[in-house]
């Protein structure tokens, strides 16, 4: 019971912010034409995010175990939030750094929220280590159930009531808030071992450098990832000009995701042995 208290504690302050970062996914090349940028200044906007995101994933870590993990999703809150309401402007320049300010709040989303779990988990109540796969597994399965809900609830508030591409960034905020909230009201603290970023950065490339399938694993997924951006950059100009409801198609794609991570939890299971070499 203490556990599931505990883990409960967890997912109010990190579903939340997984929802308000789906909401943001259908509509955002859709909320740039509207402004009518063009294809090629809208291009430039998406590298400023994918930049910044690479950026600050370098010394994102570092970030949050110096400044503190529950400061680190707080601060998540406040960026993200800011990055919503400057959608409103019409501004490219403006743009651009909310973009910056977005890339930010990714590297801070997918480091300090488990950082700070796994070291209360361990540190603060002792729970068996085994336990913290359970946790995640399950806050996987809800991300996708999260991601497959907000294509729809974009579609709904941007179709639907008419309220254009715009709006859900605004639905996005209330749900930054409501995790920066819940995160300051229910977390404790807790701190990371201060290292000197040159020597992270170090480990990090020897590391990279002297296993030849790390090497292989990372060129792999860098390529899988280039594909999935280029993909993300141009379903919206292809489908829009058709008609296509984006929230709705957005929904199906997480859906097939979903599908295709449960195809290999099965493919894997005790059941089918496929297990990769």
């Amino acid at each position: 019971p203490a556990f599931r208290r505990f883990r409960h504690g967890y997912y109010r302050v990190y579903l939340p912010a997984l929802a308000a970062d789906w909401l943001q996914g259908p509509y955002l090349y859709k909320l740039y034409q509207h402004y009518h940028f063009l294809e090629g200044q809208i291009a430039i906007l998406y590298v400023c995010g994918f930049a910044s995101s690479v950026l600050f994933g370098l010394v994102s870590s570092s970030l949050v175990d110096r400044l503190g993990r529950k400061k680190s999703c707080v601060l998540f809150s406040l960026t993200y939030s800011i990055c919503c309401l400057v959608k409103l402007s019409r501004d490219y320049l403006v743009l651009a750094v909310g973009r910056v300010l977005g890339g930010l709040s990714t590297a801070l989303l997918f480091s300090a929220f488990e950082a700070w779990y796994v070291h209360e988990h361990v540190e603060r109540y002792d729970f068996p280590t085994e336990w913290i796969a359970v946790t995640f597994s399950r806050a996987a399965f809800w991300n996708n159930v999260i991601a497959v809900g907000a294509g729809g609830t974009a579609d709904f508030f941007a179709e639907w009531l008419g309220l254009g591409p715009v709006a859900p960034f605004m639905v996005s905020i209330p749900l930054l808030v409501l995790s920066g909230v819940f995160a300051v009201k229910n977390w404790d603290e807790n701190y990371g071992k201060k290292r000197a970023f040159s020597k992270t950065c170090g480990d990090g490339l020897k590391c990279l450098l002297s296993d030849r399938r790390v090497l292989l694993l990372g060129t792999i997924q860098a390529l899988f990832e280039s594909v999935i951006y280029i993909f993300i950059f141009l379903w919206t100009p292809v489908l829009d000009p058709h008609g296509a409801p984006l929230g709705v198609v957005f929904s199906g794609f997480m859906a097939a995701s979903m599908l295709g991570s449960s195809l290999y939890r099965l493919a894997v299971s005790k059941r089918y042995h496929l297990q990769p070499v």
